[in-house]
């Protein structure tokens, strides 16, 4: 061993100590830094006020939400006819009263609770304090527990789980109440039964389930809706799905004490998919009568509702490719059927589940995107056109509410030259007297009263914190029921983030997207550019809104900005809303364009602030923003310089067969999926890439990324990686801390930003 001198040694703690102030200084201001990004990470919690959920009252007019929770919980109730809004209990009456009745004073200052039900005609009530459960009358204020009930009689009015979730992550079906409610319809063990609200007990309706042939009573896969009661509760319509053909793939279980192997149906694009069998089962005969629905190869069926007197129900075929649906009427009785209404496209169709929204018992409403623009069209039941309602070169987004009484048909709509506002529309259903309803930019979520006399509008932009109004139906204004306070944000010192407008690498599509800045922006200085991305043809996912979205951009994206980073949202070419042409571009060529979009829009941006450093760019995404992402890194390996891709699909033949209504199936587009393959693309890698999966996943199976190491190593370029044990494509709990603290990090170390 070498030895050193006293004095050699002093030299070198008083170097070391030297070289540690910057470091230190870095680490603490890094610690800084990340408390500011936690605080937005909360920033939606921290807004108060702006948005309520309303509870509608019998008059089909009046509502109550409750505000202030749990410290201070208020419940007001709203009286449109009378303009008016007043607490609906007095608080400290209640708490006098509730006091004896409990033993001690009530928790909090407000009241002790923020649900109720209306019970003896809404002249009393019921509420759960501490576990007990109390009625008191509204005129007299006298209350009294409610006897508890034994456990197995509350479970009798709580629905149960079903069966799992399509994937990992999704919320299981739970068992569907039926309209008189008397029973629930649930599985057990692959077959159906029923259970009783009165005396729980449970009564078999099918003996001929088994696994990978089974009755389902939820969604299962991306296009079917697989049960629904018929309105007098004598009949259901559900379907049984034939996966015996379907491909199984591991899902290994690593923590176990011994390792286990669980395998999971997985339709890859090409491959075999399930086949859906229709019946409608009679509850009380159990008598099955199956469903005319063609040959069930390659086929969607979509349940979609039932004639008012239960006498057909309403369904929808697709083809596997999307390019065809034909919306069905249904015998319940005889199983014959008949097809009133194709729609077809050249490329594919939009719906996942066709868009049908019944007016009354003869009529429907149907959006279509026959010329180009998502429109909406009056049928009736036996498929004549009775009149297109609306038109334009502005896309429907949805059907809102139907007054037939009146006959107004509501729907939201981009309908403005701010091109990804969201505003509220009516027209009549003779297709005259088109109003736009709603004036503030910004996006308008609308909520009817079941009379549809009024409105609720919640509604907010990127620099306009949210406002909840209360309308009449013809779009004027009765009062204001909430407005958001931000005073909780002051400390942030946030700058609005900045919306744009640039063009698409064709030099001529105009794209949207938002920048968002660090609470300390300085101009005059250089910043790291992160491009936050998804690109999924599905969704577009520029914010919009004050609240920004959940998940990888929009919250996130400006949590990251805070740590010195300008960072990028932009929807390019393929994403939905902006009309059939502009998602058509994505048609047999996803992975093409995307990223060369991206590209163009940040050269841009950057030409035009010279505050951002296009010699430091990131990017990041989740599922197909992991896909992006990967595309990102090695299509443009000199643009952008660090990467993270959490849970990411890499080759489209391996992916799950929903992107077959973009692509097609493999055989007739191999030159599609071949460039939309990033495994080729391998020996392109420069810049530093961390790639992020969970063992469970089966939306972007964790053998996606093994398949990518691989290709990587054949190609000799070093990656970085991180496993994620038992976590599925929705990370939770200390993985996902985990997850954020990585990606973090990783930018921190590999893109520093600037001192």
């Amino acid at each position: 061993m070498r030895k050193y001198s006293t004095a050699s040694l002093s030299i070198l703690v008083l170097i070391l100590l030297f070289l540690s102030i910057p470091i230190r200084a870095e680490v603490n201001k890094h610690s800084e830094r990340r408390k500011i990004f936690d605080q937005y990470l909360r920033f939606a919690s921290m807004v108060k006020g702006g948005t309520i959920q309303p509870h509608w009252m019998a008059d089909g007019n009046s509502f109550w939400y409750a505000e202030g929770a749990p410290d201070a919980t208020v419940i007001l109730k709203v009286d449109p006819a009378a303009d008016t809004k007043e607490p609906l209990f007095d608080s400290e009456r209640l708490r006098r009263a509730l006091t004896p009745v409990l033993g001690h004073e009530p928790p909090y200052k407000g009241l002790p609770f923020s649900k109720f039900a209306f019970v003896d005609g809404e002249k009393a009530v019921k509420f759960t304090v501490e576990k007990k459960e109390f009625k008191c009358r509204l005129d007299t204020y006298e209350i009294n527990q409610i006897p508890p009930q034994s456990q197995k009689e509350r479970e009798r009015f709580i629905p149960r789980i079903a069966h799992k979730g399509m994937f990992g992550g999704d919320a299981p079906v739970m068992e569907i109440l039926s309209p008189d409610k008397r029973w629930f319809l649930g599985v057990k063990d692959y077959n159906l039964c029923l259970r009783s609200t009165y005396d729980g007990r449970i009564e078999p309706l099918t003996d001929c389930g088994v696994k990978d042939y089974e009755w389902m009573i939820g969604m299962f896969e991306w296009a079917y809706a697989s049960a629904s009661w018929s309105p007098d509760s004598f009949k259901a319509a559900v379907t049984k799905m034939d996966s015996r053909h379907v491909l199984k793939i591991p899902i290994v279980h690593w923590l176990k004490p011994t390792e286990e192997v669980e395998y999971r149906n997985y339709v890859k694009c090409g491959k075999p998919m399930p086949k859906a069998e229709l019946y409608v089962i009679d509850i009380l005969s159990k008598k099955k009568v199956k469903i005319e629905t063609g040959d069930p190869e390659n086929m969607f069926l979509s349940i979609l509702g039932w004639r008012p007197d239960s006498s057909e129900i309403i369904l929808a075929r697709m083809d596997r490719e999307f390019k065809r649906v034909d919306l069905m009427v249904a015998n319940p009785s005889s199983g014959a059927t008949r097809t009133i209404l194709t729609e077809t496209s050249e490329t594919f169709l939009a719906e996942d589940t066709p868009y049908y929204f019944p007016v009354d018992e003869n009529r429907f409403i149907w959006k279509s995107e026959r010329d180009g623009w998502a429109h909406l069209y009056l049928y009736d039941l036996k498929g004549n056109l009775l009149r297109r309602l609306t038109s334009g070169t502005y896309p429907v987004i949805r059907v809102a509410a139907v007054d037939a009484k009146n006959n107004w048909v509501y729907f939201l709509a981009h309908g403005t030259e701010h091109l990804y506002d969201t505003h509220l529309y009516r027209i009549a259903l003779k297709g005259r007297g088109l109003a736009r309803l709603t004036e503030a930019p910004g996006q308008h979520s609308i909520q009817f009263s079941p009379s549809k006399q009024f409105f609720l509008d919640a509604h907010s932009s990127l620099d306009r914190p949210p406002v909840v109004e209360l309308k009449n139906a013809d779009g004027t204004l009765v009062q204001t029921v909430s407005e958001a306070n931000i005073d909780t944000l002051e400390p942030l010192k946030r700058v609005p983030p900045e919306e744009f407008i640039v063009k698409a690498a064709d030099g001529e599509t105009d794209l949207y997207g938002v920048i968002f800045k660090p609470c300390d922006f300085d101009p005059n200085k250089k910043y790291p550019v992160i491009d936050a991305l998804y690109g999924g043809p599905q969704v577009s996912v520029v914010p919009h809104n004050y609240f920004l979205t959940d998940g990888f951009v929009g919250t996130l994206a400006q949590a990251m900005a805070q740590f010195g980073y300008i960072v990028v949202n932009i929807d390019a070419r393929g994403t939905p809303g902006r009309g059939k042409a502009f998602q058509d571009v994505a048609y047999k060529n996803f992975g093409k364009n995307e990223i060369p979009d991206h590209v163009a829009a940040l050269k841009q941006l950057a030409a035009e602030r010279p505050y951002m450093d296009m010699d430091r760019v990131g990017v990041y995404g989740g599922s197909w923003g992991g896909y992006f992402t990967i595309r990102a890194m090695l299509l443009a390996p000199d643009i952008y310089d660090v990467g993270v891709a959490t849970y990411p699909v890499y080759d489209l033949y391996n992916h799950w067969a929903y992107l077959e209504r973009w692509m097609g199936m493999p055989q007739n587009n191999r030159e599609g999926y071949e460039y939309g393959s990033s495994h080729r693309l391998a020996d392109k890698l420069k810049g530093k890439l961390l790639m992020i999966h969970g063992t469970i996943d089966v939306n972007a199976h964790f053998s996606a990324t093994i398949n990518m190491m691989e290709r990587f190593v054949r190609a000799g370029k070093p990656y970085d990686l991180i496993i994620l044990p038992e976590q599925d494509h929705s990370l939770h709990g200390q993985s996902r801390q985990y997850w954020l603290d990585s990606m973090v990090n990783y930018f921190l170390e590999h893109l520093p930003p600037t001192q």
